[in-house]
């Protein structure tokens, strides 16, 4: 049997998922196949590299610093969240939190993370072979955001977020052989995504990037497709689904290390909680 771990992206929601990893890694929990979105993906990076509480640094400690996020941040870069500052200045080699790419590169689990190629609106898997310690743009590509971000180039082709074109990778799980799943969702169950509003801001913006602006038009219903999937494989008895808590104020935007500490600590509950079942679940 073949195993597969997804992990949603959210921006800094995926402080929950910071918690369910590192309770993993506690628990030596792994996998044969993990894909990341996004900060799912960063997160799934220091998950199999076996740092715990990097994560939770991020979201809770360096997304305080004016670098990190905001205003300051977009008059410098163009980009809200300081996508070279996150996975360059902290994260490579040498940096104030670097990544330890020699631990995640001997893990033998299979890692990817989808990028959105500008160009075609399709999914871009890059894997950790395409990482180097002083490189990470193919992580800054999955976690950059449409209009909040700018586009990552990588060898002359443009990215943008991986959750653009395939938010839940379940398809991609299944393709690349996964009998089972564990899926670590950034929403809370029974969620369903509306049609993504400011349509006319992001048509405006991204006018250049037609088939960025038509994924985005289309994406509710490619992630409820996603989901019902998910869903099913939940009731089959192929996959095991942590679902972050709803909290008021918290959203992909959101930089309070309070809310984000709280997340962070419903991901360790939640994971607890959860283990002797999920052990039971893997072993099968």
């Amino acid at each position: 049997m073949k195993t597969g771990l997804i992990v949603e992206g959210g921006g800094m929601k995926c402080a929950y998922s910071a918690g369910v990893l590192d309770v993993f890694l506690d628990e030596g929990i792994s996998f044969d196949y993990c894909v990341g979105v996004s900060a799912g993906a960063a997160n799934a990076a220091s998950f199999l590299a076996g740092q715990r509480d990097r994560n939770k640094r991020f979201y809770c400690e360096h997304s305080q610093r004016p670098e990190y996020f905001g205003m300051r941040s977009f008059l410098k870069t163009g980009n809200l969240f300081g996508l070279d500052y996150i996975y360059g200045t902290l994260s490579e080699e040498g940096g104030g939190d670097p990544l330890d790419y020699e631990a995640m590169m001997e893990n033998n689990t299979e890692f990817e993370f989808p990028a959105t190629d500008t160009e075609t609106g399709k999914p871009r898997y890059f894997n950790k072979q395409d990482l180097a310690p002083d490189n990470y743009s193919p992580i800054k590509a999955t976690c950059a955001l449409p209009v909040a971000t700018k586009a990552v180039e990588i060898d002359h082709h443009f990215y943008y977020d991986g959750g653009v074109s395939d938010s839940i990778p379940v398809w991609r799980s299944l393709e690349k052989g996964c009998d089972k799943i564990v899926v670590i969702m950034s929403k809370p169950k029974g969620f369903l995504m509306e049609p993504q509003g400011y349509r006319r801001v992001y048509s405006r913006v991204l006018r250049n990037s037609p088939n960025i602006i038509k994924d985005l038009n289309h994406r509710h219903e490619v992630y409820n497709a996603q989901l019902k999937q998910v869903l099913k494989m939940e009731q089959e008895g192929k996959a095991v689904v942590y679902y972050t808590p709803k909290i008021e104020k918290m959203s992909t935007y959101s930089v309070d290390s309070a809310i984000a500490e709280m997340l962070y600590d419903s991901g360790i509950y939640d994971a607890k909680e959860s283990m002797d079942g999920l052990k039971e679940f893997l072993k099968k």
